[in-house]
């Protein structure tokens, strides 16, 4: 091949992908003016998003090390890696990567300037064998810009005479500058015309390619070691154009690498102040609360104040290009409420009040929130999943009562509120079919959301709407008595086998206690947590872990090939956490705190949870290890919202965030429902003696219903609930076991009759 053109051939290189989803480091500058975060993972930077946090621009930045005389290394591959943080609570790391064969090590200092949008990494390269003069050191890029590794653009030149390497597509740039000479640069076509397949054929730069257009690209640089004496700043600048992000980039090294880092880590050492010291120091004494903290600050846009994506990574990225491209950097309702009570946990109050507004913000006009979704709100998933709905709830309700709303807040917050009040009591109780789930039934874990939401909701209703409250805690407690109707079954094979009479179904762990629904030490929760541990415990070396529910397909296939639509479920670590939370609700605090023990024991070597862990034998070759993470995401910020949570409990001698409005209701007060409903979305065709039948329906109605077969029939209007709802009260508790009821509708806006009937029979 040529050396000599100006365009890189092998148009458009491979098709792109992206890496490895385990992060060893994720961080960002707080409070800062800049607006890019980054991630570290195999001892190199990963991904780095700009100009918001949903969007990706780099595959990978690392370095590759050679003699010219046939030795090639490349230190992602070809060294042991090591990674601490700078200090306690702030994500900024020395990375240290050893040379497999002992012949060099690179050091390096990451982290990103407060001041702009820039990338820093001081970095030093010692030899372990012979001297600087016996080595060639390259820096390799792989622009992804803007969440895409095809369609970019990939050049080498000059900005006011600094030499740079740039990228750019859809009007967003990256420069990458360096404090020391550049002695050769190249921008190719991944594959076909890029540095490494240049350094691996001729162990030094023979191309120098200036140009590669419109394709999956990569940049390589060699960095003069005789005259840097192999220290140096990279600085990886971003920006709307590629003299932005070249002004950004030469800016920062002029500043230079040290005031960048004292500003860096100021900021988050004075974040951290403002936390309650709930540190404890877990095995190998890492603070994983002040890791947790930081990660979840970290997860938070500041472009979006208050939106909390679910993870700085790509589940299997290595195997994920372009067509598959959500990977978790998007907002789950679910996991943005679980932290926000994670940081309001460890008293980050302003946080949540980003939070609810944020939610605010994004809530859909009918009530309800997207499955999941960009930044901005607009949907990636079409699902909806009424635990998300509901969720919003409860931290409005968990935030007034640790005093971090007043009441004009509240005021403010009620129209939210009803809305997903409203929702819930319109298209409950089931669950709503989501991506990956099952059909649409129900879940305790659904359930148990549903009714404590409907409780606090009742609440504030009485402050905004009393109108309405009585209604909310009726809907409540006719949710909550079906509970067991629905979700628990008896005399099953699997139930004698463990040796109980019965147990929850569907999906989640016991939740009902969690919420205050049942009590921890109820027969029917004691028997589901015995039939879990029976069917999706797994113990690994560092303490137990938990599958999500059997025939779990979400996770790696049984050879470790990655998760590509079908899998096997593998143990999920924060599952860990809510056992510990249900061990602390049952008076077990010991147990709660070994819980606590084992979730630490899961972290990696930067003290980052993993979604999964791989509950297998051992496959090296795919960096898959009993006990150990697995290929899904890492770090997932529910998980390390759930350990900040549970340190809390555990400092309480409570579980933090159970809102007492069940337990005063169900525990305490015994409350049972008079009521059995019915509607279209819930027809049910049997009833409880004793039970009067509730009949609900979206629009006004006259009920036409008999008790003897239409022998005799009587009409009842329906009223208007003043949420959504029309509802009419049949006096079936005076029916005996056996007998039936028959109905149908007319519906007087519309002019028409049913033309269905309908028939419920007492049990």
């Amino acid at each position: 091949m040529s050396n000599d053109r100006t365009d890189a051939p092998g148009w458009p290189g491979m098709p792109a992908r992206w890496t490895s989803s385990a992060k060893s480091g994720v961080g960002t500058a707080i409070g800062s003016k800049g607006g890019v975060w980054f991630t570290v993972s195999h001892g190199i930077l990963n991904e780095v998003y700009y100009p918001r946090l949903d969007q990706a621009c780099t595959r990978d930045l690392g370095f590759i090390v050679t003699d010219g005389r046939g030795f090639f290394s490349e230190e992602k591959r070809h060294a042991r890696h090591e990674i601490v943080a700078i200090a306690d609570g702030v994500p900024a790391f020395r990375v240290t990567n050893t040379c497999d064969e002992q012949r060099y090590r690179i050091e390096k200092e990451i982290l990103a300037d407060p001041r702009r949008e820039v990338v820093l990494q001081q970095v030093r390269l010692t030899p372990l064998r012979g001297t600087l003069a016996d080595y060639r050191l390259f820096a390799l890029l792989a622009p992804h810009v803007g969440n895409s590794g095809g369609g970019n653009t990939a050049w080498v030149g000059d900005v006011k005479g600094t030499p740079m390497l740039f990228a750019e597509r859809d009007g967003t740039a990256l420069a990458l500058a360096c404090s020391a000479s550049w002695s050769r640069r190249s921008a190719g076509f991944v594959g076909a015309s890029d540095g490494w397949r240049d350094l691996v054929e001729h162990g030094r730069m023979e191309w120098s390619f200036e140009r590669a257009e419109n394709g999956n690209v990569a940049l390589t640089g060699e960095i003069d070691l005789a005259a840097s004496a192999g220290a140096f700043v990279l600085a990886l600048g971003f920006g709307r154009t590629f003299g932005e992000a070249a002004h950004r980039a030469a800016a920062s090294l002029l500043d230079g690498f040290d005031r960048a880092a004292s500003e860096y880590c100021n900021g988050w050492r004075e974040w951290q102040r403002t936390l309650r010291p709930l540190q404890r120091a877990g095995r190998g004494h890492r603070d994983l609360y002040r890791v947790s903290t930081a990660i979840l600050r970290t997860h938070e846009s500041d472009q979006f104040p208050g939106g909390i994506i679910a993870s700085l990574s790509i589940p299997w990225g290595f195997s994920k290009g372009d067509g598959d491209l959500g990977g978790y950097h998007l907002v789950w309702p679910r996991d943005l409420v679980e932290s926000a009570g994670a940081l309001l946990a460890a008293g980050a109050r302003d946080a949540v009040n980003r939070v609810l507004t944020y939610l605010a913000v994004t809530q859909e006009a009918d009530g309800h929130w997207p499955q999941n979704m960009w930044l901005d709100g607009t949907p990636y998933w079409n699902g909806v999943q009424m635990d998300e709905t509901g969720l919003p709830i409860l931290l409005v309700d968990l935030a007034h009562r640790e005093g971090v709303l007043d009441k004009g807040e509240l005021v403010q917050l009620w129209p939210m509120v009803r809305r997903a009040v409203e929702f819930l009591v319109r298209n409950g109780p089931v669950t709503q079919q989501d991506r990956w789930e099952e059909d649409p039934g129900y879940s305790p874990f659904t359930l148990a959301v549903e009714v404590a939401a409907l409780l606090c909701a009742a609440d504030l209703a009485e402050v905004h709407e009393p109108g309405i409250a009585a209604y909310l805690r009726e809907t409540a407690d006719a949710w909550n008595s079906g509970i067991e109707r629905w979700t628990y079954v008896t005399d099953t094979e699997l139930a004698r086998r463990v040796g109980v009479d019965g147990y929850y179904v569907r999906i989640a762990p016991p939740e009902e206690a969690r919420f205050g629904l049942r009590a921890a030490d109820d027969r029917r929760i004691t028997n589901t947590v015995q039939v879990i541990d029976a069917l999706l415990k797994v113990e690994t070396p560092g303490g137990p872990v938990w599958r999500r529910y059997n025939g779990d397909g979400y996770g790696e296939h049984e050879d470790g090939e990655p998760f590509d639509g079908t899998g096997t479920g593998r143990p999920w670590p924060l599952l860990t956490a809510e056992r510990a939370h249900y061990e602390l609700a049952a008076g077990r605090p010991a147990e709660a705190e070994a819980l606590r023990d084992a979730l630490s024991s899961f972290a990696n070597e930067g003290g980052l949870l993993p979604e999964q862990v791989w509950d297998a034998t051992d496959i090296p070759e795919r960096e898959l290890f009993f006990g150990r993470p697995s290929g899904s995401a890492m770090p997932l910020v529910w998980a390390h919202a759930e350990y900040v949570r549970l340190c809390r409990s555990l400092a309480d001698g409570r579980v933090f965030d159970t809102p007492p409005q069940p337990v005063q209701r169900y525990q305490v007060g015994k409350i049972e429902s008079p009521y059995a409903v019915w509607r279209f979305n819930h027809k049910c065709r049997a009833i409880p003696a004793g039970r009067i039948l509730r009949i609900e329906v979206l629009q006004p109605a006259v009920v036409h219903w008999s008790l003897d077969g239409w022998r005799t029939a009587l009409d009842s209007n329906t009223r208007d609930t003043g949420i959504g709802l029309h509802v009419a009260d049949l006096p079936s508790d005076r029916l005996p076991v056996g007998a039936g009821l028959l109905f149908t509708f007319r519906w007087p806006l519309a002019g028409r009759w049913e033309g269905i009937d309908f028939a419920v029979t007492v049990e």
